[in-house]
């Protein structure tokens, strides 16, 4: 395993609670030098990235609207809209280019963890612990709530697969299950079983042919969306928060309790694993009895060089892969 793959390029703070969110814009969107962050100190956080002697990046502007803890911030692919999952039980859709400017979504009876935008920024879903996956459109009407064949217990994560002609969602619960919906006709076309924890995250890879899901279980799972089985499975070591596929390489990263592991799906090896140490995570030790600060989030950049994850600590480290 290389040691060297990726340099610590920053520690970002501006939150006063759990990072558990980062949002980066799409390689289509004009605008590249912004990350968006959500965290359970209830708001939102828009970063500049300046890459200077002073900072990788300063806070811009700070979004307030949320009543709990914020779970997801996602971005429309034009970088314009980000979208935020809260434990208020509400949806919102903020315009990142005022800081009053938000559309409040209003029809799940509990916590909602997950959120995604369709390729196309028209549908967006939603899931919640109140176990339904719900359907809306951008100005804030559910437009469907799937329940038939759907989880047993809370939905924990909601991902869009990028094929525009072929919606599916696909999405993870405490039930331990991995499902594939059709949005066409509202059913389940395939229920995937394997973990033996609670799944935690949902990535699909860019051409929308794999899903990886990661869970309580220490392990990611790779499943074959067109033929329906199980490709392989990882061991991430510890408690699994959040993965998500590199954007042009096949390249899978995961928040752990523990760490940071970035493997190479091709060799299915791990090139990396950052933050084991207060030295590592460029942060002082606050002494021999503490724990370290748990990854609960992260984002690639659009161009897959950096890697952004977000901290217990309420800090969003930066990595880089090294030159």
């Amino acid at each position: 395993m290389s040691t060297d793959t990726f340099n610590l390029a920053g520690v970002l703070k501006g939150h006063n609670g759990w990072v558990t969110s980062i949002a980066t814009p799409h390689a289509t969107a004009e605008t590249q030098d912004i990350l968006v962050t959500g965290s359970r100190d209830r708001t939102l956080i828009q970063w500049n990235i300046q890459r200077g002697e002073y900072g990788y990046a300063y806070p811009h502007r700070s979004y307030k609207g949320h009543s709990h803890f914020v779970s997801e911030v996602v971005l429309s692919s034009d970088a314009q809209f980000a979208l935020s999952s809260s434990w208020d039980h509400t949806l919102r859709l903020w315009d990142l280019n005022s800081d009053a400017k938000s559309k409040t979504f209003i029809g799940h009876t509990h916590d909602v963890t997950s959120v995604a935008f369709s390729s196309d920024n028209r549908q967006i879903v939603s899931g919640s612990r109140d176990r339904t996956i719900k359907l809306w459109n951008t100005v804030g009407e559910c437009k469907h709530t799937y329940t038939e064949g759907g989880h047993t217990d809370w939905v924990s994560a909601v991902h869009f697969s990028p094929d525009a002609a072929s919606p599916t969602v696909i999405s993870g619960g405490w039930d331990k299950l991995v499902k594939v919906w059709n949005l066409r006709d509202g059913k389940v076309s395939q229920t995937f079983v394997g973990h033996t924890g609670c799944v935690n995250s949902i990535s699909v890879c860019p051409d929308g042919s794999v899903c990886a899901s990661g869970g309580k279980d220490s392990k990611v799972f790779l499943w074959d969306l067109s033929e329906n089985k199980l490709v392989t499975s990882l061991d991430a070591g510890s408690s699994v928060n959040q993965i998500a596929f590199n954007p042009n390489l096949f390249w899978l990263a995961a928040a752990t309790n523990k760490s940071v592991r970035v493997w190479d799906l091709k060799t299915r090896t791990v090139i990396a694993d950052l933050g084991k140490t207060y030295a590592d995570l460029g942060t002082p030790s606050p002494g021999p009895k503490t724990t370290l600060p748990q990854a609960v989030s992260l984002a690639w950049s659009s161009d897959g060089r950096t890697l952004y994850a977000g901290y217990t600590d309420s800090n969003i480290r930066v990595w880089e892969q090294a030159r």
